[in-house]
């Protein structure tokens, strides 16, 4: 199934370029001009991939993100004429996944939103055995990439959300450090057992009542780690 990506941006000529470009690598694409439009159409339809331009009428792009951030985890990639390294910096601390700066090649443009899904573990085919996960007061739906802890928005990284999703697809299965990395990593373990314990940690602040002494997320001692809980 193509994914679908939505386009925000007033440039109407970039936005014609971009859905020529990524239609032909098979992404079915929608645009938008404005922000407010944008924030409407992603409340009522399925979107894989925002590509949201920081400039744009009413309302910037920081506070588009910012508002879909709230509700959402999808991957967004950012767009901007501005070069400066502090926009960069306050749009991926704002929750941008990734971001590139105008002028850009296309090939360059395809190569990271190819990339970012990897990263943030978007499936392309209808292979998965649910949409959502439910375990007790926890809820992963992976159509909209959003998690819930008793019905209140858990905000989370693309990384934080993609181990989330590998330990809940698999409960009560134990994995390896080195099979989360190459999972969640999408690259060869590089035996950094800080980085996996790092990020385990973050998550369990957010998903876990007492991280303390975690629910959802244990610890098998001298094996790795397991996701406790039977999906409802």
């Amino acid at each position: 199934m193509s994914k679908k990506i939505l386009v925000i941006d007033d440039d109407v000529e970039l936005c014609s370029l971009l859905t020529q470009c990524l239609g032909n690598e098979g992404f079915e694409v929608s645009c938008l001009n404005d922000g407010k439009q944008a924030l409407t159409f992603l409340k009522s339809n399925q979107i894989d991939m925002v590509i949201l331009d920081v400039m744009l009428p009413e309302i910037d792009g920081f506070t588009v993100l910012r508002q879909i951030r709230a509700y959402s985890n999808l991957p967004v990639l950012m767009l901007s004429a501005k070069s400066e390294e502090m926009n960069k910096v306050f749009g991926l601390k704002t929750g941008a996944d990734d971001y590139i700066t105008k002028p850009f090649g296309l090939s360059e443009l395809i190569a990271r939103v190819e990339n970012l899904f990897r990263r943030c573990g978007v499936s392309t085919q209808d292979t998965d055995n649910s949409a959502v996960l439910i375990y007790d007061e926890l809820k992963i739906d992976k159509d909209k990439c959003v998690v819930t802890l008793e019905d209140k928005i858990v905000q989370l990284t693309s990384k934080e959300y993609k181990l989330l999703c590998f330990l809940a697809e698999n409960p009560q299965k134990v994995f390896t450090k080195k099979q989360i990395y190459n999972n969640v990593w999408d690259e060869d373990f590089m035996y950094d057992d800080n980085t996996i314990m790092a990020l385990i940690s973050r998550l369990r602040k957010k998903v876990e009542h007492n991280p303390d002494s975690p629910k959802f997320i244990q610890t098998v001692w001298g094996i790795g780690y397991r996701f406790n809980g039977e999906v409802k």
